[in-house]
């Protein structure tokens, strides 16, 4: 399923791109020259119509963008599952482990199991691709994909930092 965007320059305010849902709604993010983002939601009968702007500071724009798109990822990494030897594991840093404190590329996950963290649970909210300064705390879940082996693995080394 092709999804439609449509940019609009509106100059002298900024870029306008609209999202073209299945159900003929538009979605639409403009984007100040100030920076600053407006979402919009516009009425399938008058696309000029828009119910309920909001403004976004760059800080909820960035946090709406991770949210969607961690949320997309983690979609797509439930669908993994039916993959000939892809497994995705749910792992929360317990308080006595080794890792706690202390930044995630401390564990070399990738290097030492071959598995991937892709995504970080924390306070109730994702963390998508964070990167080795991510820094762990105890209670954080982290999200991983690879085999089921390089998963038991990297369970071992986040609980007692096995070699």
């Amino acid at each position: 399923m092709a999804v439609r965007i449509e940019q609009v320059d509106l100059p002298g305010i900024g870029v306008r791109h609209d999202v073209l849902t299945e159900t003929g709604r538009r979605v639409s993010v403009l984007t100040h020259r100030s920076g600053e983002r407006t979402l919009a939601v516009f009425e399938v009968d008058d696309p000029d119509s828009c119910r309920d702007p909001v403004t976004l500071t760059e800080g909820e724009a960035e946090a709406l963008a991770e949210l969607l798109g961690a949320s997309v990822m983690l979609g797509q990494l439930s669908a993994l599952r039916d993959a000939a030897g892809v497994f995705t594991e749910q792992i929360v840093i317990a308080a006595d482990s080794p890792y706690v404190d202390r930044a995630l590329g401390d564990t070399r996950a990738r290097t030492r199991t071959g598995a991937s963290i892709v995504a970080l649970l924390r306070d109730g909210s994702v963390v998508a691709s964070p990167g080795p300064e991510t820094r762990l705390r105890a209670g954080d879940t982290v999200v991983a994909v690879g085999t089921r082996s390089g998963l038991d693995e990297l369970t071992r080394i986040i609980a007692d930092g096995a070699n």
